[in-house]
Parts: C-alpha cells; sequence; structure tokens
C-alpha cells in the first residue's frame, strides 16, 4: 500500500504539469501566428522617423515626428473598440475564429502602409490613409491579445499554465525582434534616398506576407477543449461584453491595474528606446537599433523559463519584483545613458530583464480571472483600455518631454506607473493554484 501512493501521487503532478502533443501543437501554433501578426505592429515605431518624412511635409521636422507619433498613439484609441467586439466574437465563435480574423485585417493594413502613395504625390490624402490603416491595426491588435491569451493559455496544462502563457509575449518579443531585424537590415544596408524611397516599404510587405503564413496557420488549428466545453454546456453568454462588466467588474478593474506599468515600461523600452536615444543622445539609429535587437533576443529566450518560475513560487511574487525594480531603477537607467552603444544596450538590457516578470504573467494571470464564456473580452477590453493610455502614449509623451526639454522627468512617469501596478499585484490574490475551466 505505501509503496503505491508516491506512484499515484507523481502521476496526478505529472499530469498537471506535462503537456500532451496537442497542447504543444496549438501553442506552437498560437505563438508562430501571434509572431507574425506583431511584426506588423512593431514595424510602425521603429520606421517612425522615416514615416514622417514620407507622409508629412518635410519641412516640419520634430513637428512631422510627433504626427507621426500621433497616428501611433490614435491607432491604439481603436485597441479597445477591437477589443469589445473581437473578443466577444471569440467569447460567441470561438478562439480560432478570432485569431484568424485579427490577423487577416493586420495583414491588409500592413500592405496598405506599404503601398500608399507619400505626401509629395497625394498630399493631404497621404496621412489620412495612414491614419485608417493604423486605426484598423489597432482594432485587430486590440482583439488580438485576448484572443491569443485565452487560447494558449486554455492549451496548457495545469501546471504549466503561466509557462503556456509566456509564449503569447515570446510571440510579441519574436514578432518585434523580426521587425527590429528588418529595420537593422534596411538601416545598415541601405542608402539614406534608398531606405526613404522604397527600404521600409519592403519591410512592410515582408510583414504583410508574414501575416498571410500567419493566418493559414490559425486556419489548421483546433479550438480550445475549455471553449468548447464552455458551449456545449450552455454557459456561452449572447452579449459576453455585458456579462464581464455585470458578473465580473472587480476582476475587469484589476486586468487594468495588472497592464498600467507592464505596457508603459513595454513600450518605452522595447518599442521606442532606440528611437529616442537616437532623439536625445545623437546616437545613430543602426546602432541603437543593434542594441534592441540583442536586448530582444535575450527577452525572447528567457520568456518561457520566466514562465516556469512563475508556476513555480507564484505570480505576484515575480510580478512584484518586475514592478518594484522600476520603482527603484527608472531614474539611474534613463540618466545613465548616453551615445556609447555600450550605455544604451546596458539600460535597455537592465530593463528587458525586468519587464520579464510581466510578460511571462500577463496573459496567465488575466486569464485566471476569468470563466471561459467572457474570458477572451474579460482580457482583452480592460487590457486595451490600459494600453490606449499608458502605451500608446508613452512614445509621444516621451518625445513631448524631450522637446519640452523635460527629459530628466521622464523617469518620474516610469516609476508612478510602476507604483500603481506594484500596489495592484501585492494586493491581488494568488491564482497559480486556482481551479481552471
Amino acid at each position: 500500500m505505501s509503496t503505491g501512493t508516491p506512484s499515484r501521487s507523481a502521476e496526478a503532478t505529472a499530469a498537471t504539469t506535462k503537456l500532451s502533443r496537442s497542447q504543444r501543437k496549438a501553442i506552437v501554433a498560437g505563438t508562430i501566428g501571434n509572431t507574425v501578426e506583431w511584426v506588423d505592429w512593431a514595424l510602425y515605431s521603429i520606421f517612425a522617423a522615416v514615416i514622417a518624412d514620407v507622409f508629412f511635409p518635410k519641412s516640419e521636422g520634430a513637428v512631422a515626428l510627433l504626427a507621426t507619433l500621433a497616428v501611433f498613439a490614435v491607432g491604439f484609441v481603436m485597441r479597445p473598440i477591437g477589443a469589445a467586439v473581437l473578443g466577444a466574437y471569440a467569447d460567441r465563435n470561438g478562439r480560432k475564429k478570432g485569431l484568424t480574423l485579427t490577423i487577416g485585417l493586420m495583414a491588409g493594413s500592413s500592405f496598405v502602409i506599404a503601398l500608399a502613395p507619400g505626401y509629395e504625390t497625394i498630399g493631404i490624402v497621404a496621412p489620412v490613409v495612414l491614419l485608417l490603416a493604423r486605426l484598423v491595426q489597432g482594432f485587430s491588435a486590440g482583439g488580438e491579445f485576448g484572443s491569443s491569451s485565452a487560447f494558449l493559455v486554455e492549451s496548457a496544462a495545469r501546471g504549466r499554465r503561466a509557462f503556456a502563457g509566456s509564449w503569447q509575449q515570446v510571440s510579441v518579443g519574436g514578432g518585434v525582434l523580426i521587425a527590429s531585424l528588418l529595420g537593422t537590415i534596411c538601416t545598415s544596408l541601405l542608402s539614406e534616398d534608398a531606405l526613404h524611397t522604397w527600404g521600409w516599404r519592403a519591410a512592410f510587405v515582408v510583414g504583410g506576407l508574414l501575416g498571410l503564413l500567419g493566418l493559414w496557420l490559425r486556419v489548421s488549428v483546433e479550438d480550445t477543449q475549455s471553449f468548447n466545453e464552455a458551449q456545449s454546456s450552455g454557459r456561452s453568454r449572447s452579449n459576453p461584453l455585458k456579462a464581464m462588466f455585470v458578473e465580473h467588474p472587480a476582476a475587469a478593474l484589476r486586468v487594468a491595474g495588472i497592464t498600467v506599468a507592464g505596457t508603459l515600461t513595454y513600450y518605452i523600452w522595447v518599442n521606442y528606446l532606440p528611437t529616442y536615444a537616437n532623439l536625445t543622445t545623437g546616437i545613430p539609429l543602426e546602432t541603437a537599433l543593434l542594441s534592441q535587437t540583442l536586448c530582444l533576443v535575450v527577452f525572447v529566450v528567457a520568456l518561457p523559463f520566466a514562465g516556469i518560475l512563475s508556476d513555480r513560487v507564484g505570480r505576484k511574487p515575480t510580478m512584484s519584483v518586475f514592478a518594484g525594480g522600476f520603482v527603484v531603477l527608472a531614474w539611474p537607467l534613463l540618466h545613465l545613458m548616453s551615445d556609447s552603444f555600450l550605455s544604451v544596450f546596458l539600460v535597455q538590457l537592465v530593463g528587458v530583464l525586468l519587464i520579464l516578470g510581466y510578460s511571462a504573467n500577463c496573459a496567465v494571470i488575466m486569464a485566471e480571472q476569468f470563466p471561459p464564456e467572457v474570458r477572451a473580452t474579460g482580457i482583452a477590453l480592460p487590457y486595451a483600455l490600459a494600453v490606449a493610455l499608458f502605451g500608446g502614449t508613452a512614445p509621444y509623451v516621451t518625445t513631448w518631454l524631450n522637446e519640452a526639454g523635460h527629459r530628466d522627468q521622464l523617469w518620474i512617469y516610469v516609476a508612478g506607473a510602476s507604483l500603481i501596478s506594484l500596489i495592484v499585484y501585492l494586493t491581488m490574490p494568488e491564482t497559480k493554484d486556482k481551479e481552471f475551466d
């Protein structure tokens, strides 16, 4: 009798931690599809300075760049709308259909940006076309996070939920990495004239083609067991958006609070830091992009291990280290940066290592707040609202602070947002061992 108990215990533990073949396949398909979608999203911020020259009057200088970043920010305005519409669509019709729709919209918009004539050709219509394409991308991105997070976490074994969820951010980081590599190649190998004439457009065409590949992958996967069981048991909601607000208001507020510091630090450190370093220190853009690329490699490789750590020690401690780290280190990191490669690299590396605590957890901690019938909506909408307020405006606010001579105050913005999320992390319930439908 005594020899049988440990064996059964070991089997039970393995059942909660070992991913099946079908679960691994779903995670791989979900990750690759999400990666190529985020290539398209990230290319805009990487080529922001070039896009400013193409779609706005060249004589405007810093004003043109701020206008380009305003279009970047306006794209985030559509994210809550996309989250509400596409999140509810995924809760009613399935994660697979939701993910197929989002990637189709993103890829199509990337092709529009790549092929749109510039200001010198069609005048004021050029920035209007750019704005409309970016609005569609924002709508798509708003639904993407909720659907992909729900899909990946629902595809995991119980003791591997953070590990599976971390691949959502692996895919985001991978998409930014590919976009960064495209930016590095274009800025390093092409002349200034070639880059502004066709080089940046070629990068967007590649992004659109990768989006079509992701579309094909998403069509080939099955929907999750959690969604199918919710449908078959009659627990589905005709109006998931209303159900989220009425039945789970505290969870929705918690998701927004979880997101504040993560989205702000992510968009400053992972997306915009090369442009910011170029503007504030004069370091060549290609050098700053090289630093970004190297740091992104470290970030993407380390994310699954951070997810494993969360599955072992919990969501609260790993996320608290991230937010507390930025509260303490925001000032020294931003004041360390100079026009040398080493200083930019160190600032970005420390930042992305801290962000691991958020990125490895964000998908799983948000998914663990809701039942499957409202999960995609519950993740997507509060997250998108927080991202629109703190992530979409981050590059604009950062550039404005620099142009207004307040560069030294950026750390207050970062540390303040991190403090808000730290309070949320320390007071929220631990969900590592929560039963999950």
